[in-house]
Formats: structure tokens, sequence, C-alpha cells
């Protein structure tokens, strides 16, 4: 997991007028919260921000006032036409400190002709050091037929990461698809011939 490094600024006015005035300037809104401290409210630069965020989970390294500070990206939301990063909650970490987070399932490799994989679960929660969170966890598949079946427990994790999932939990299924159900009924009249 990379850490990001950006400058953050304490903010002292509050409300939307505000908000969007530090928008115009380049600058985003936040609050960091975490570790019984009172919520405190800070503008990050849009741009640093918005590289940051294209890691999911990304875990930021504050600096404030020049102090040190790592924080976990808790949600961020954005303007539904413009994209715009609107406004992040942050929560405070500590180097060794487990955290939850949802990650997303990679598919690697594929599955027999005529078969599709059914992923049930798209993405899957983590108990993970805030420093060491995975970007995603990989479900393999090897040319796998129908009826196939990856559960929680096939999915190998990085050291000191943990699943929160029950290790029976279906992960992803393969699955016939139309085409192959007509090639496999075909093959048999073929024969008859």
């Amino acid at each position: 997991m990379s850490e990001a490094s950006i400058v953050a600024e304490i903010r002292t006015s509050f409300g939307k007028g505000s908000a969007r005035k530090s928008r115009a300037a380049g600058r985003t809104p936040a609050v960091i919260y975490g570790h019984g401290s009172e919520p405190r409210h800070i503008t990050l630069p849009a741009h640093d921000l918005a590289l940051a965020l294209r890691h999911k989970n990304a875990v930021i390294d504050l600096k404030i006032e020049g102090k040190s500070e790592l924080v976990l990206v808790k949600s961020a939301s954005k303007d539904v036409i413009t994209q715009v990063i609107e406004h992040v909650d942050l929560v405070t970490i500590v180097k060794g400190e487990k955290v939850h987070v949802e990650v997303p399932v990679h598919v690697v490799g594929e599955t027999l002709s005529g078969t599709t994989l059914d992923l049930e679960h798209k993405t899957v929660k983590l108990s993970a050091e805030a420093t060491h969170i995975p970007e995603f966890v990989e479900v393999v598949l090897n040319k796998e037929g129908a009826g196939h079946h990856i559960l929680a427990k096939d999915i190998v994790l990085p050291a000191g990461v943990t699943m929160d999932l029950d290790a029976d939990e279906l992960i992803a299924s393969v699955i016939e698809t139309a085409a192959g159900h007509s090639e496999e009924n075909a093959a048999p009249e073929a024969s008859a011939e």
C-alpha cells in the first residue's frame, strides 16, 4: 500500500459558503476523526487528494502545522455531475493498528469454454494492519468447469490479513452459459446421425 504525503491546513470557517470558497481555491474540506479526540476540520489540496484517492483505502501522511499524522480515507463525497471531490472523512490510524476495510475481488485466469464466473462478492471485508492494506484479493481460475466453487477459505491472503467472512462463504462459482448449454445439447444429436 502506497502512502501519499499531503500538507493540510486547519479550517476555521464552516458552512456551505466556506466550503465553496475552499473548493474554488483548489482545496477540499475534510474532517479527521478517531482515537477519542474531537473531530478536526481541515482543507487539503484538491489535486493531491484526487491522486491519493485513486487507491481504495488510501493511507495519507498528513502534515498539519509541522506535525505528521497518518490517516485512512473512510469516505469521500463527489459532485454527481462534475465528479469534483466535495468532502472527505478521515480516520486517525497508528502503525501496527488493525483496521476493517473493504477491498475489491480481482479475477485471474479463465473458466472452460461455455461457462462463466458468477461473482457473489465483488468486494470482501478484511482486517489488516493500517499500513499494510492489500489493494485487492484474487480469485484464481485455471479452466475450471461448471459447478466449481470458490469459497472464502480458498482466497490466499497476505500475512497478517484476515477475512471478515466465514471460511465456507461462497465468493464465486462457475456456471454454464446459454451457449454452453446449447453446445452440450447439440453434441448428442450430432453423434446420433
